[in-house]
């Protein structure tokens, strides 16, 4: 990984950042949708490095939230970070709401830098 530098590039563009994706085709209710992403954001944050959760927190926590259609898009992509080196944390649901237990709701990865991301999940449509 390269150098981390703790100064800001702009408001559209940061060093480092966190790209959650989420399952699109279990249709979540809201709250769920939003509880599902914290779990991604918080998980895939704990699997970061020290240095790129400080960079990451001074920026603001900066993340994109995407969408995929399949569940097997998440293992797909989950597979790629873990082999290009980038923390990711794949959610699967408690089951205690809405989706059966072990239903695979979000993939959250990074903090990383951006362009790290971007290469997996640019062409990802936001939700």
């Amino acid at each position: 990984m390269p150098a981390l530098v703790s100064a800001r590039r702009g408001w559209d563009h940061f060093f480092m950042k966190q790209v959650i994706i989420v399952n699109q085709s279990l249709k979540l209710p809201k709250g769920k949708l939003a509880a599902q992403v914290a779990h991604a954001a918080v998980a895939a944050c704990l699997e970061a490095s020290d240095a790129a959760r400080a960079v990451w927190l001074e920026e603001g926590m900066p993340k994109v939230v995407v969408q995929v259609q399949e569940e097997a898009e998440l293992h797909r992509l989950l597979d790629l970070a873990l082999q290009a080196g980038i923390p990711a944390a794949l959610i699967e649901d408690a089951g205690r709401t809405v989706v059966p237990e072990g239903t695979v709701t979000c993939l959250g990865l990074g903090p990383v830098p951006d362009e790290d991301l971007d290469r997996l999940t640019g062409e990802l449509r936001l939700l």
